[in-house]
This record gives structure tokens, C-alpha cells and sequence, in this order.
């Protein structure tokens, strides 16, 4: 299995795993009440944070995916965080065992396209690495722009359900 993520370099970013220098970017994506209004409601503390970049470096060597760092290759500044995980989520339909994708992007990067070049750079990853059969995703059902970021990298509603008694969309998409 892999043990550390490989680097990505697409025409603007590069996705690499999580270092201790990310860190303070990454508490001040996910302080950010507009970053968190649909991933968990609330921002999150510099705890939660850390218990984050933990797990995004330790999915690698336990799965053989996980989630990388995301930075624009130019300036270095930090997009976001993007990936593949199973949380062993209770949910369903269960997608137990199979590598859910995930996005949370800074929110001075929204609309820029840097959604779709990152997941689309996962997407490709996984395809060629580890071939599932489909990759589910989950997204709040008012989060429009993620929704359509979904669509627009290939995936398809499956059902509408709910996680933590919150409505959400559970997608995939199928190579």
C-alpha cells in the first residue's frame, strides 16, 4: 500500500500530503463560518483542525488513499484540502468500504476553478491506481456550487437521505 500520497501537479496546483506547515492554513480554512456553513454547520477549532490533518495523513498508510493538501503551484498559497477516505460513515445507503470523495476549498478560491482542476486530478489518480467500481460522494443539499463542481466531474445523484439529521445528495460516479 501507499504509504504517503503522491504529489499532483496540474496546470495550477499541487496536491501533496499534509504537513505540519499547512497547518495554520488549514485552521484558518476551517474557521471560516462560509468554508463550514455546509460541512458541519459551524467552523471548527484548531483541535478539530489537527485531529484533520492527522486522519488526512493517516488514511494513506491504513487505505492506500487519502486526502492531499492542495496549494497553487505559483504562489504557494493554500487552496484546500481534497481526497479520498472511508469515515465508515453511518448512513443510507451504505457506500462502507469504498473511497467517498471529498472537498473543502479556501474560500478566497471559490470560483476560480480550482474545484474542478483538483478533484478532477483525484479523480484521474484514483482511476488509474485503484479502478473502484464507483466513487460516492456526499454533499449538503443547498450547497449549490458544490453540487454543480459534482455534476460537472462526472458524478450522479444516487438518492437524497440524510447524515446526522441533516438532508444531504449521496452521488457517485462510475468510470
Amino acid at each position: 500500500m501507499t504509504t504517503l500520497p503522491p504529489v499532483i501537479v496540474t496546470e495550477r496546483l499541487t496536491l501533496k500530503a499534509s504537513e505540519l506547515s499547512d497547518f495554520d492554513d488549514s485552521v484558518a480554512m476551517w474557521s471560516d463560518p462560509q468554508v463550514t456553513r455546509f460541512v458541519g454547520g459551524r467552523p471548527s477549532t484548531p483541535e478539530e483542525s489537527w485531529a484533520r490533518l492527522l486522519r488526512s495523513r493517516g488514511l494513506w498508510p491504513l487505505l492506500g488513499f487519502g486526502y492531499w493538501a492542495v496549494r497553487e503551484t505559483a504562489t504557494g498559497r493554500y487552496v484546500g484540502e481534497v481526497g479520498f477516505a472511508d469515515f465508515h460513515r453511518e448512513i443510507t445507503p451504505s457506500f462502507f468500504g469504498q473511497p467517498e470523495m471529498g472537498w473543502v476549498l479556501a474560500s478566497w478560491s471559490h470560483g476560480q476553478g480550482y474545484g474542478t482542476e483538483a478533484v478532477t486530478a483525484g479523480l484521474a489518480w484514483i482511476d488509474q491506481t485503484l479502478a473502484p467500481p464507483r466513487v460516492p460522494c456526499i454533499i449538503d443539499s443547498a450547497n449549490v456550487p458544490s453540487l454543480a463542481l459534482a455534476r460537472k466531474t462526472g458524478f450522479s445523484l444516487v438518492t437524497e437521505t440524510a447524515y446526522k439529521d441533516a438532508p444531504i445528495m449521496l452521488l457517485e460516479r462510475k468510470p
